[in-house]
């Protein structure tokens, strides 16, 4: 009898969990850009940071694999505790549906270093990579850099905006973004290079 997505995922996100923790406490930290908000000795302002996040690019996860209009919805709940809603479609004409995830940010990272907990049970790490001056957009990695996202406050970005950012997540930390893929935040987006294929046309 086969699994079904959910299962497959939780599994999935519990090996890769486990394969990471270590080298989550071992990676060396990137140095990040001059320009960037979170350069060394200026610590992520977690209040800024929270509100809405449109996903713009990602290495495609077997949680988020084949989601269009996928937004992040980031609350403060307590100290250094998050609340992220992740709102998506399966298709642009299919029920929109979310997942509800808890966080615990690490205040002696300078809010970089993040713990997740997806389905309720499964820890995983996460690290706020970048944040732009004006906290317009936003670069997140994953522990062994098997995934990596890119955030927009609004759910467009320019073309040359993405492409400088995909390369500082290749080049500064060593994201394969031979698997980075757009995220369709509009239906004419469907089909285009580049863009993720949605679960349902």
């Amino acid at each position: 009898m086969s699994l079904n997505r959910p299962l497959r995922a939780l599994l999935l996100l519990s090996t890769l969990s486990l394969l990471s923790a270590c080298a989550f406490r071992h990676e060396a930290k990137p140095t990040p850009a001059p320009e960037a908000a979170n350069a060394i000795g200026a610590p992520i302002d977690l209040q800024r940071f929270m509100g809405t996040w449109y996903v713009i690019g990602r290495v495609p996860n077997p949680v988020e694999r084949g989601h269009v209009a996928s937004v992040n919805e980031f609350s403060l709940r307590g100290d250094q505790k998050v609340s992220i809603t992740y709102r998506y479609r399966n298709g642009f004409s299919e029920p929109l549906q979310q997942l509800t995830v808890r966080a615990s940010v690490d205040e002696d990272s300078g809010n970089h270093n993040w713990r997740t907990w997806f389905y309720k049970i499964v820890p995983t790490h996460t690290r706020v990579l970048e944040v732009a001056p004006d906290y317009s957009w936003a670069m997140l990695g994953y522990p062994g850099r098997e995934m990596a996202w890119i955030f927009a406050r609004k759910p467009d970005m320019d073309k040359d905006l993405y492409k400088e950012l995909a390369t500082r997540l290749r080049d500064e930390y060593g994201v394969n973004t031979d698997k980075l893929k757009r995220v369709p935040q509009h239906p004419e987006q469907v089909d285009r290079l580049g863009y993720e294929v949605p679960n349902v046309r």
